[in-house]
């Protein structure tokens, strides 16, 4: 998907759209996770549709719980969707950073022709 550290760095073109694209995914991603929240807090926990949408909102950015859940299943998939979340919120902070820690590190590539030789 990237070059390889043999090639030239990318253009600012080709990393614009390198950054567009992991956002869309990113994005895409977010609310799949989002939309498993909503369903699985209103259907398990038997919560309000708005009630479950601030919810998983909350739950997955990290702020934690709103709504008080009183039955089992929902408990249960409370603790699952809280774990879920904590991997999907690393795993998108992962792809949107990606393209900008790629040239980064393209960037302080140096090849072995151009090292600083001592003396010299």
């Amino acid at each position: 998907m990237y070059e390889k550290k043999s090639q030239p760095i990318a253009t600012r073109a080709v990393f614009v759209s390198r950054v567009i694209r992991s956002l869309v995914v990113a994005s895409v991603i977010l609310l799949v996770c989002l939309a498993i929240g909503v369903l699985g807090y209103h259907y398990c926990a038997h919560i309000a549709w708005i009630d479950s949408v601030h919810n998983a909102s909350m739950i997955l950015s990290g702020m934690g719980p709103v709504v008080e859940i009183t039955n089992v299943g929902g408990k249960l998939f409370s603790s699952a969707y809280a774990i879920f979340s904590g991997v999907a919120f690393i795993t998108n902070i992962g792809i949107i950073l990606a393209p900008a820690a790629h040239r980064l590190f393209h960037s302080l590539h140096i090849d072995g022709d151009d090292e600083i030789q001592p003396g010299k």
